[in-house]
């Protein structure tokens, strides 16, 4: 046989050199929940290993995740008080906010992400302003505005919207640059689908819906064409990242992104994805480093450039000791 492809099979150096998917820990995002209060860091009941932090408390994980050799965070807030507007996302001392400006100055060195959304924040859990029983999207883009650049001027180093409102990374481009924030990069959640992947998020946040479902914003998640509209329309309108999300389920998307753009790709390992292996794991059915290794090598070898995930400290010290398999 002319072609035999064990021949570069037949040591781990020799895999290593023509291994064609390779990791960084630069690449790595954290998604933190901050929440109001005094000396709390409460454990989330649907994802094992991850907290609720207040401000006092945040510093402690901030740490850890340097120390990990993790650069990134993203915020997402949780607020005490809620209102049919979501008021507290653009509070200047909102939840986010306030973590923004003290991770700023406690870690100069982390990128500070904010997530942009209005379902934490709202009585309702919907991700924008109502109209009767469905949300208003051109109402609801004044609002994202307002968040944005209070996100801005509170120290984010990138803004990262979620709400799945048409139009809405023009709106907030155009807010931050009016505002002096024109070198603030947006990720946008460009194919952000309606999964029952989110259950743990949800729980975790304290935003579940209080009637219906989100699907006439998020996405179907049958439809791979209108996945592509999203990220171009997205692209078009000043994206300078485009995420997909849930990342498990969705590798062909990450790749589609991946061919049709020029910006760089995330992928959001969402927290049912991270439940399960986590249940799983404490069942004893699998090896939860080797399974957590190998969901974010298929993501990365989709096409994701940048991979949004609660694992991101035990990944980034597997990709520091090359454990990735």
């Amino acid at each position: 046989m002319v072609q035999r492809p064990r021949r570069l099979r037949s040591s781990q150096v020799l895999r290593n050199m023509v291994r064609e998917t390779r990791m960084s820990a630069d690449s790595l995002i954290y998604p933190m929940f901050v929440a109001e209060g005094t000396n709390v860091k409460e454990e989330i009941t649907s994802m094992p290993g991850q907290f609720r932090y207040s401000l006092d408390r945040m510093n402690e994980a901030l740490c850890e995740l340097e120390e990990a050799g993790v650069s990134a965070v993203m915020f997402f807030g949780i607020p005490l008080h809620k209102d049919e507007m979501g008021s507290g996302a653009f509070d200047r001392d909102g939840i986010v906010q306030q973590a923004l400006r003290r991770a700023k100055d406690a870690h100069p060195g982390l990128l500070l992400l904010a997530d942009l959304c209005m379902c934490e924040y709202t009585s309702h859990g919907h991700c924008g302003i109502l109209c009767g029983q469905e949300v208003d999207n051109d109402k609801t883009l004044a609002c994202l505005q307002k968040i944005a650049v209070s996100q801005a001027q509170a120290g984010a180093d990138m803004i990262a919207p979620s709400d799945m409102m048409d139009g809405r990374v023009a709106a907030i481009r155009g807010a931050l640059d009016e505002a002096g924030f024109s070198n603030i990069p947006i990720m946008a959640y460009s194919a952000k689908f309606a999964s029952s992947f989110y259950g743990p998020f949800r729980d975790a946040a304290q935003s579940a819906p209080g009637f219906g479902d989100r699907k006439s914003y998020q996405m179907d998640f049958h439809n791979r064409r209108e996945a592509k509209k999203e990220i171009l329309l997205d692209v078009a309108e000043g994206a300078d990242i485009v995420m997909i999300k849930p990342a498990m389920c969705y590798g062909d998307l990450i790749r589609e992104a991946k061919e049709i753009t020029q910006v760089p790709v995330a992928a959001y390992s969402v927290s049912g994805e991270y439940a399960m292996v986590k249940a799983a794991a404490a069942a004893g059915f699998v090896d939860e480093e080797k399974i957590m290794c190998e969901m974010a090598a298929g993501a990365y070898r989709a096409g994701a450039d940048i991979y949004i995930t609660y694992y991101a400290k035990e990944l980034a010290k597997c990709m520091r000791e090359g454990k990735m398999g």
